[in-house]
């Protein structure tokens, strides 16, 4: 089979789009302003875990990839999220604690991983192991979710201080922060991929790669969906749901 152009492939990636977790029916129904507190917060401690997981992601990369060019511009998605010593802005992590704060969880309950689902953590889990035992150019296809993330922080920043005005609004720092560095990010993933998958059978296996991290995010809304929707949790969290803190009903 031809390779597709570069354009042609960058095309097929982003036609993935119609698979991203903004089209799961728990993040419409919480776009919409149909969840409840519990919901917000059982989806934000969850999540949580995927973002204290992305930096142990990226370092993964960086320790199977021997182009110092790459290295140099790829350590700064670490930074992102860690934050910098001696740097005052917010990294992603604590700008995520502060969103959970701000739904009214516990600090160090999130700290502490107390709510996070069985199901949550595998799909985690089974994405950073990925990035481990992949080729760093495979791994860095994967982080190409990017591509559609500036809309789903967006439709945030958008419809929740209307729908649930019950959280605090600095609580949404992380979102704003996610609108320039995951364009960013894209620019550098995207290119490192269109670069290296130049037979069609490599650019076939780069638009399963993606689809395998779309299913990583998708499954995630699954577990919390059981959980938080249809209130069957795990047997391990019948006594551990998100609980009121700081005065919020």
């Amino acid at each position: 089979m031809q390779a597709w152009t570069k354009q042609q492939f960058e095309q097929k990636l982003r036609e993935k789009s119609q698979l991203y977790h903004i089209h799961h029916p728990f993040h419409v129904m919480m776009h919409n302003g149909e969840c409840s507190i519990e919901q917000i917060r059982g989806w934000v401690a969850n999540r949580f875990y995927y973002q204290i997981n992305i930096p142990v992601k990226d370092a993964a990369i960086l320790a199977n990839c021997r182009d110092i060019k790459i290295r140099r511009e790829w350590i700064q998605r670490i930074l992102d999220h860690d934050g910098s010593i001696h740097d005052d802005t917010l990294g992603g992590i604590e700008a995520w604690l502060k969103l959970g704060e701000a739904v009214g969880l516990n600090r160090q309950d999130m700290l502490d991983e107390r709510y996070i689902l069985p199901g949550v953590r595998f799909a985690v889990d089974a994405y950073v192991n990925f990035a481990r035992r992949a080729t760093w150019q495979e791994a860095a296809c994967s982080s190409l979710t990017e591509m559609f993330a500036p809309e789903i922080h967006q439709s945030r920043l958008d419809s929740w201080p209307s729908n649930y005005p019950w959280i605090q609004q600095e609580g949404l720092e992380y979102f704003q922060m996610r609108l320039s560095q995951a364009r960013r990010d894209v620019n550098h993933g995207l290119a490192i991929t269109l670069d290296h998958f130049v037979t069609r059978e490599q650019q076939e296996h780069a638009l399963n790669i993606l689809q395998f991290k779309l299913d990583i995010l998708w499954s995630m809304l699954d577990a919390m969906t059981i959980a938080y929707h249809y209130e069957q949790p795990p047997y391990s969290h019948l006594d551990h749901r998100p609980t009121c803190h700081k005065g919020i009903y």
